[in-house]
């Protein structure tokens, strides 16, 4: 373990090196120092990382967590939920008027809005994204998150200024629902549509020209694995209070740097302004350190409302002929998982500590959604192991792991991250639980790219991971929780729900389409009571959010969602 992190420590010496070098020449810091009477001053760059590299430019494609933030950065959209306050704000549009049955809103767009490349914005470019959202031969995710009751939004431009959204029943988002609808331009990729290649369109290999938006910042270099720079959009629409055209910076380098322990003493080097993601529990302490030392600010965030996600593939043609098949798909075979692990001394060796339990996706954050009363598996190794006989898992041979009446052994490999601190510590945690029940669990981290690819493709028997979101209503991840849902990540494709499966598809359909809040709020109640029951996925502890900054940095307002600061970018400054 030394030899590694002294390993560690020398790589990101030499890499801190040659990063000063690159990053004095790339751009003069013409934004250095203080402005007069305390404002944030125009110019700049910021030294931003994570962790994985882009799959495609196409926002209607991807869906991964780089994908959400660079659409945040280069893209638009009508409204724009606030991820401090989670309210709907106009943003494209600069208001809206909703027909006395909510079922039609009209949008007023801002006027004089061009794209980065200076062509006129209008309203046949949102038209035109619906038209490729909703296109079978394009497959976008976002056709079912742009769906009430099944059926697809739809929407007319009596005007180039205005946009008016029909939608096909009542939606209990409303106007919020359509926060995911990124505006795409019709000028550079209507010929894809009509040729049906949109769904390859704005690969990583795209021209950078080719890549136009609406957001503050455009896509000026990429190197593969290595960086995405982008430079500040001179048609940007947005300006601050003061009448500053905004953003105010000049530049955001984006690095890619898979090892989170180099990634950290970047950070506390100064060669990275700010991280996408929160600190882990381990990078607390000598982030306050830096703290001490004048070199970086310190919050506390807040508890996070998305947790970690332990979960066996349902996809039964992933098992083909393997009869471990038989068992994995029974409830019970989960339940006992959920029972066997003590979920405080997970927080305590996952998180440190810095953690409190939980029984299902919505955590204690998500104050509007979270329900108290979901049931809950006590920790009880002896109830583990009796439901594991009842379902014929049994230690037959005495070698510690309970196999089935033909001998099958709960073995089982599974992965998650490489690079990311507590997915590993907690799959190592969860290996140390369940081996007294006698199931064997075998850590396996890979690279970020190959993960995706493996869950995309349903190649792996368990996998450990975090799933991002750009909001907390749960109408909002309709793609995750039906079953038909491009994001179902347990079981992709499920052409033949279970009959529970089919429950919550009825009870989200239900919660989609009803505008009363409170019943929204009983539907749900009842869904997080059917997956509590059949635990497609297992969560064990919510976590504590920690974020640091340099100093140097202004306008950082934190969100408990990622990206914590870059969701704010056009505000974002350098002293």
């Amino acid at each position: 373990m030394k030899v590694r992190l002294l390993g560690i420590v020398i790589t990101a010496a030499i890499l801190a090196v040659g990063f000063v070098f690159w990053r004095s020449t790339i751009l003069p810091e013409t934004g250095s120092g203080p402005a007069p009477g305390g404002a944030q001053r125009a110019g700049g760059q910021l030294v931003t990382s994570g962790r994985a590299a882009p799959r495609s430019f196409n926002r209607l494609m991807a869906q991964d967590q780089l994908s959400s933030i660079l659409s945040m950065l280069t893209m638009g959209r009508l409204v724009r939920v606030d991820l401090t306050t989670f309210e709907v704000e106009p943003w494209l549009a600069e208001k809206w008027d909703a027909s006395p049955d909510a079922l039609t809103y009209t949008f007023h767009l801002r006027p004089g809005l061009t794209w980065s490349d200076g062509v006129p914005f209008t309203a046949d470019d949102v038209l035109f994204s619906l038209q490729a959202i909703f296109d079978p031969k394009t497959g976008s995710y976002l056709s079912d998150v742009l769906s009430v009751d099944g059926k697809p939004i739809t929407a007319d431009a009596p005007d180039a200024s205005t946009v008016v959204v029909h939608f096909p029943a009542p939606s209990g988002p409303g106007v919020r629902q359509l926060e995911t609808l990124w505006v795409m331009p019709k000028h550079k990729l209507e010929g894809a549509l009509k040729d049906g290649t949109f769904a390859k369109a704005w690969g990583t290999d795209t021209p950078l020209s080719e890549i136009v938006g609406m957001g503050p910042f455009v896509i000026r270099e990429y190197v593969p694995n290595q960086r995405i720079v982008l430079d500040r959009n001179p048609h940007y629409w947005r300006k601050a209070a003061d009448g500053t055209q905004l953003p105010y910076l000049d530049r955001i380098v984006y690095e890619i740097i898979p090892d989170q322990d180099a990634e950290l003493l970047r950070l506390q080097s100064g060669d990275i302004d700010l991280t996408q993601s929160e600190l882990r529990p381990d990078d607390y302490v000598p982030a306050k350190r830096a703290e001490d030392q004048g070199k970086l600010e310190v919050v506390e965030v807040g508890l996070s409302p998305k947790a970690d996600a332990f979960w066996f593939n349902l996809k039964p043609e992933a098992w083909k002929n393997d009869p471990r098949f038989a068992f994995v798909r029974r409830k019970e075979f989960r339940q006992a998982i959920s029972y066997a692990v003590d979920r405080e001394k997970f927080a305590e060796n996952v998180y440190l500590g810095a953690a409190v339990p939980i029984w299902g996706p919505i955590t204690p954050s998500n104050t509007q959604w979270f329900w108290p009363d979901v049931p809950r598996y006590s920790h009880d190794v002896s109830k583990a192991k009796e439901i594991l006989k009842s379902i014929g898992l049994e230690d037959r041979n005495g070698n510690g792991i309970v196999e089935d009446a033909q001998g099958h052994e709960a073995r089982f490999t599974a992965v998650t991250q490489r690079g990311v601190g507590w997915y590993e510590r907690g799959l190592a945690e969860l290996r140390s639980q369940l081996l007294p029940i006698g199931i064997a669990i075998e850590p396996a981290a890979i690279e970020n790219a190959t993960l995706i690819q493996r869950m995309l493709k349903s190649d792996y028997e368990a996998m450990y991971q975090r799933f991002g979101t750009t909001d907390l209503d749960p109408a909002s991840e309709l793609d995750m929780w039906l079953a038909s849902g491009e994001g179902h990540f347990w079981h992709f494709g499920d052409t033949h729900p279970e009959p529970w499966e089919m429950e919550i598809d009825a009870l989200m359909r239900q919660n989609a389409a009803t505008p009363d809040q409170e019943q929204r709020k009983q539907q749900f109640k009842q869904v997080q009571r059917i997956f509590a029951d059949n635990l497609p996925v297992l969560y064990f502890v919510a976590p504590r959010m920690y974020y640091a900054y340099n100093v140097r940095v202004e306008g950082v307002k934190p969100s408990v969602l990622r990206p914590v600061a870059l969701w704010n970018a056009d505000m974002l400054s350098v002293r």
